[in-house]
């Protein structure tokens, strides 16, 4: 469309001139003592305008001319900076491929480039961004290369040229990776500290806390390290069951951590509901408690919701199960006992409920049905744990009442466990 109209637009300029030059009979005279001279209108016209184009063209190449030093000086600055940049993507894609020293090579070739532009007077509108990210490069490589002096070297550097406003984002890479390294070699103190230099913003990435989580855990700094998981696990960094197993995992770490009830209780309280309510932390919690002398009570009140879900469990967390509530059948109450005998009724082929029934008949001294029960779980019982208990209790059972023969069986057989 356009150029229908400026073809029409030419045709019409066309028929102006035919028109206006066909019938003109106009005429310039020019007296010059004692000369005349007379020139069609047409002609002054047609030689005004060639004498406006030669003094356009005559000035341009005189513009053209005085500026040649000046292109010449521009067109040297394009060359260094294509050279420049040109030597920091072969740094970075020698980099990708493996070969660190050319890496290395390229990024101080880059470096070289950027000097002497800025000695020339033509520093780059991002020079500490190019130069901040030369020497990360160089790091980089050099760290490959096991060359720590010169790895520490660049760094600095690195850091001091990103100091500048339009280089933050390169700082905190270049922090980043700082606490990578440090990582690498098995100092996750070194990479707290780099990791304590990014803005807040940049710390909550989740490159960042992925960092931090390792940073704690080989740190030993349990709390946090669960602290970073949960919001790892809220900015949904790793599938659904990575963040319950890590979660889970930290959880009992920092159980471990308790020496003593008070510690513990401190720990327990700590934890998020949804994490106290997995059957795992509890059963290790409550084991824990028992095992620091705490109130046997207060660990099956832990253990409620995981054994409201024993049937989801897997065999080796209900062996733990049952563990964690024999440890305290001392004390059991009625509510507990009457859960224990109706879950055994419901599954009477579950030799570990079997077993709990039993132990618990035999703590509340109900010797006929303790007998009963252990004999027939002490055959299925995979556990060689459970099916030593339950055939010491049967050999004490057949000593109570005087039945020698049996108790050595018994005896026998929880030797063989």
């Amino acid at each position: 469309m356009r150029a229908a109209l400026w073809l029409l637009a030419l045709f019409g300029i066309a028929v102006a001139i035919a028109l206006f030059a066909g019938n003109n009979q106009g005429t310039v005279t020019v007296f010059w003592p004692p000369y005349r001279v007379d020139l069609s209108l047409n002609l002054v016209l047609l030689l005004l305008v060639a004498a406006f184009v030669l003094v356009h063209t005559a000035l341009r190449a005189l513009s053209a001319f005085i500026d040649l030093p000046r292109q010449a000086l521009r067109w040297r600055t394009q060359q260094k900076e294509r050279a420049m940049h040109a030597a920091l993507i072969d740094a970075i894609s020698h980099w990708w491929a493996g070969r660190f020293i050319r890496a290395r090579k390229s990024a101080e070739s880059a470096l070289e480039q950027e000097s002497s532009l800025e000695k020339s007077g033509q520093r780059p509108a991002n020079g500490s961004q190019v130069r901040a990210v030369a020497h990360l490069l160089a790091a980089e490589s050099a760290q490959a290369l096991q060359d720590k002096p010169a790895r520490v070297d660049h760094l600095q550097r690195a850091l001091e040229q990103a100091a500048a406003r339009d280089a933050q984002e390169t700082r905190e890479g270049a922090l980043m990776r700082a606490a990578e390294w440090s990582l690498e070699e098995s100092d996750p103190q070194g990479a707290i500290s780099w990791l304590a230099e990014l803005p807040q913003g940049a710390a909550r990435r989740t490159v960042a806390l992925r960092l931090k989580l390792r940073a704690a855990r080989l740190a030993g700094r349990t709390a946090d390290a669960l602290e970073t998981a949960r919001l790892l696990a809220k900015h949904r960094a790793f599938s659904t069951a990575a963040a319950h197993s890590i979660v889970r995992g930290l959880a009992i770490d920092l159980l471990n951590t308790a020496h003593d009830v008070t510690q513990l209780l401190r720990v327990w309280q700590s934890l998020e509901p949804q994490e106290r309510a997995m059957p795992e932390v509890a059963i290790h919690a409550a084991l824990r408690l028992t095992g620091l002398g705490g109130d046997a009570n207060l660990a099956r009140d832990w253990l409620l919701p995981a054994w409201e879900r024993q049937s989801e469990l897997g065999d080796a967390l209900r062996v733990r199960l049952v563990c964690a509530l024999e440890a305290g059948l001392d004390s059991i109450d009625g509510a507990w006992l009457a859960r224990i005998e109706a879950a055994q009724r419901a599954q009477p082929r579950d030799n570990n409920l079997q077993y709990l029934a039993g132990m618990a008949c035999m703590k509340r001294q109900l010797w006929g049905k303790a007998q009963q029960l252990l004999a027939q779980s002490a055959t299925g019982l995979r556990d060689p744990g459970l099916s030593r208990n339950a055939w010491r209790s049967i050999a004490a059972l057949a000593e109570q009442r005087g039945d020698e023969a049996a108790a050595a069986q018994a005896w026998k057989r929880a030797a063989q466990a």
